[in-house]
């Protein structure tokens, strides 16, 4: 029985494993020469430089260049920030304006003027007023200038008359070292300045008409700006946002109105005065008074001790019926006209509006200080109606 029985066969299931587990490790390429002949031999055609590396994206190299290149970047950007900055509060104080001359020109809508007629006819007081206030200051101020150049020599002889001077001169030859500063020193530096001067007032001709046109271009298109920038704005965010939009608007629109109502108010109050008292040049000085008050805080008291300056030069009396009148006319501007004016524009507790017009002054000067006290009432805005009720929701 022994010798017939056959020697068993192997299982099936052992062998076919075998087989599986073989054929991954004979088709396997676990060497770099492997991958590179295949990647040779593929379907996109020979690499003569081999197959790429690993990859940078977690190296401590590529982290520091872009680090470093975040860096410069933001670097560059500040210094084009700070390089422009002139043209940036140009554009923004257009943009001011443009938002507080719309109040008129919706008035002007409301009595059935088209919106470009009513554009057309803001602009041009705006222009008048810019003319009025160049024809009021320049020619007193040539004036003067004038008087004073043709007055130089009599001043000069006068001099030379006086019997200390010439004591003087004989002894240490004052009138020659002046004659010596005067053409080698002073005549130099007095061209320079002249053309330092005419450069100045070209710049700031310059500055007006972009100023105005930009105004006009944001005056016209107001509407279709806020349009856009609402876009921006989630559609189930959109129609609050608008509503606050509007009323932020409508209060830096309140804020410019009440602003030049108040300093045409101051300008003309002191137009008549300085007429009555008989101050000269009585309408260049109300028009600079007028022009000191739009400056928040210091704007009054500025435009106050100038004329009063001036005033005192006429004759000390006239002096001092200034200071009177400005010290009273201020007391009536604080406590009744202003707080009329502005009871419908801007909501801004006073501290805060002392504040800001100190930060915005910091800030930017004269333009910071105007901007300060509308952009205080926005935030305030924002905050009241946005940051408090997620706070009272939270």
């Amino acid at each position: 029985m022994s010798a017939n029985v056959e020697p068993a066969a192997p299982e099936p299931t052992q062998a076919a494993e075998s087989t599986e587990s073989a054929e991954p490790t004979g088709s396997a390429e676990p060497t770099t020469g492997g991958r590179a002949a295949r990647a040779q031999e593929g379907d996109g055609g020979p690499q003569p430089y081999g197959l790429p590396g690993k990859p940078l994206a977690r190296g401590p190299f590529l982290f520091g260049l872009v680090g470093g290149l975040g860096v410069l970047t933001a670097i560059a950007i500040a210094q084009m920030v700070v390089a422009s900055l002139s043209t940036i509060i140009l554009v923004v104080v257009a943009m001011f304006l443009a938002v507080g001359l719309n109040p008129a020109v919706e008035a002007l809508q409301r009595r059935g003027l088209a919106r470009r007629g009513a554009i057309s006819i803001v602009f041009a007081g705006v222009i008048v007023a810019f003319a009025l206030f160049g024809l009021a200051v320049v020619p007193p101020v040539s004036q003067q200038l004038s008087e004073f150049v043709a007055a130089v020599p009599t001043y000069v002889t006068e001099l030379g008359k006086n019997p200390t001077l010439h004591q003087l001169d004989s002894e240490y030859q004052i009138l020659a070292q002046l004659k010596t500063f005067v053409t080698s020193t002073l005549g130099p530096s007095l061209a320079s300045g002249i053309m330092g001067a005419g450069l100045v007032v070209l710049n700031g001709v310059y500055t007006t008409v972009t100023l105005l046109v930009l105004m006009l271009y944001f005056l016209g298109s107001l509407q279709t700006i806020k349009d856009y920038l609402l876009k921006l704005v989630p559609a189930s965010r959109r129609t609050r946002t608008r509503a606050i939009s509007e009323q932020i608007l409508s209060g830096i629109g309140g804020y410019v109105a009440g602003n030049v109502l108040i300093s045409v108010i101051a300008g003309f109050l002191t137009w008549i005065f300085l007429s009555v008292a008989g101050v000269q040049y009585a309408l260049a000085l109300a028009l600079v008074v007028a022009l000191t008050d739009l400056i928040p805080l210091v704007g009054a008291t500025i435009g106050a001790v100038l004329v009063t300056g001036v005033a005192l030069l006429q004759s000390v009396p006239a002096g001092i019926a200034c200071a009177v009148f400005f010290v009273v006319y201020q007391q009536v501007e604080n406590y009744f006209i202003y707080p009329r004016v502005m009871k419908r524009s801007v909501d801004v507790a006073p501290a805060v509006t002392v504040i800001a017009a100190l930060f915005g002054g910091a800030l930017l000067g004269i333009v910071g200080a105007l901007l300060a006290i509308p952009v205080a009432a926005a935030i305030a805005l924002i905050v009241r109606e946005v940051v408090l009720p997620r706070q009272d929701h939270a």
